[in-house]
């Protein structure tokens, strides 16, 4: 029996190109984001579109509900819908802050708390939570964003305990640089905020080293292939990263070194 697949923020980037992968191999998969017009390319994959604005409990009640009418069952949830804006923590305002936190946590919680009484009742489910390397390491000018996907593998290490006898997985994917317009609107921001304070040397040349590295970074359906590798698993790795070698050489680092040390690393780069 096909197993039924929510994508989040299946407009563009990684979740559009998960949506196409999983109906190319099998899936039945609704995706789910703001824009339905952006969505409308996914009809020939047999992807169907939902409107849904994770930020609004009842467009998200609204989805659950939908699919559940249609199919009976949401057995995997990729919580993918996110976004960063970039900025010194003393610039970002407060509303933008919140809405970050919003979007990359509160909203993929809410959606997780409504699939899970389906997911016991079936006994089985799997939760794929898209984090980032930014989930473990905190770079300047990235605070707030951060912030958010740190909170998300820390949800996602006491859920996974949280369901594990109810025959459910929570897996954690960090993908690094990809492209997306998602990076275009991070390093955007990044000048808009933060261009003309107290920080605008740092944020520029932070800008300028974004702009470097956006000519070498993977393509989605790589974070795809990871996502689709986690749900197939039978005894899944809690954690699934993307193979980009500077965010494997980070995250390495974060792991064998002091954080005094990995600071002075960082702003070597950025000075």
């Amino acid at each position: 029996m096909k197993k039924t697949v929510l994508v989040t923020g299946a407009s563009a980037g990684i979740g559009k190109a998960t949506a196409i992968y999983l109906a190319q191999n099998g899936y039945t998969v609704y995706g789910a984001a703001r824009r339905l017009e952006k969505m409308q390319d996914l009809k020939p994959f047999d992807i169907r579109p939902i409107a849904m604005d994770i930020t609004k409990g009842e467009s998200v009640e609204a989805c659950v509900n939908q699919i559940l009418k249609e199919t009976g069952s949401i057995d995997i949830l990729v919580n993918n819908a996110g976004f960063g804006q970039e900025g010194a923590i003393e610039d970002v305002p407060m509303k933008d802050a919140r809405y970050q936190l919003d979007v990359n946590v509160f909203g993929a919680m809410h959606l997780t708390q409504l699939v899970l009484p389906n997911m016991r009742e079936k006994k089985y489910g799997k939760i794929i939570n898209i984090s980032s390397v930014g989930g473990k390491v905190a770079l300047p000018l990235g605070g707030w964003y951060h912030a958010s996907k740190f909170a998300l593998e820390a949800l996602s290490d006491s859920l996974r305990n949280e369901v594990r006898e109810f025959g459910i997985d929570v897996i954690v994917v960090e993908p690094g640089a990809t492209r997306s317009e998602w990076g275009t609107i991070a390093t955007d921001s990044l000048l808009n905020v933060s261009g003309h304070t107290a920080y605008k040397g740092l944020a520029t040349k932070t800008h300028t080293i974004f702009t470097q590295l956006s000519n070498n970074i993977q393509e989605p359906i790589e974070i795809a292939k990871l996502i689709k590798t986690g749900i197939e698993a039978t005894k899944p790795k809690t954690r699934y990263v993307a193979k980009e070698m500077n965010s494997r050489v980070l995250l390495f680092l974060r792991a064998i070194i002091s954080d005094k040390l990995l600071d002075k690393l960082i702003m070597h780069q950025l000075n």
